[in-house]
């Protein structure tokens, strides 16, 4: 399976190009903090997902898709704080909420789909 085909990665690599687009709106003071912490976060669920792919098995597979999530709930985290504080609009934040808990629920639901397959 191609990567750039899987879904999950596309959504991914949109989600890490919005945070880019919004965090280059936050103060420069910030560059070295949230906006840091909320780049690295974002580019590692497609990094996860990528490298999960690149493994020989199922397992590793669904190891790294998990760990992508827990990427997407850190993102959560440091969205939830940067919105709390004023640096990132309301709009911006239900927008990569919806996309942080849609991408989560698909990623389970691929997670489960594999674990479905690797056990028949």
């Amino acid at each position: 399976m191609d990567i750039e085909k899987l879904k999950i990665w596309q959504l991914a690599i949109k989600l890490a190009e919005d945070i880019y687009k919004i965090t280059s709106k936050f103060p420069k003071s910030e560059k070295f903090g949230i906006v840091d912490q909320m780049k690295r976060s974002a580019i590692s669920v497609s990094s996860n997902i990528a490298e999960g792919r690149g493994r020989n098995s199922t397992n590793d597979f669904v190891r790294f898709l998990n760990i992508a999530r827990g990427s997407l709930y850190e993102l959560q985290s440091q969205s939830t704080i940067a919105h709390n504080v004023g640096l990132m609009k309301a709009e911006d934040y239900k927008m990569i909420k919806n996309k942080i808990e849609d991408l989560a629920h698909k990623i389970k639901g691929f997670v489960d789909h594999l674990q479905k397959q690797n056990n028949k």
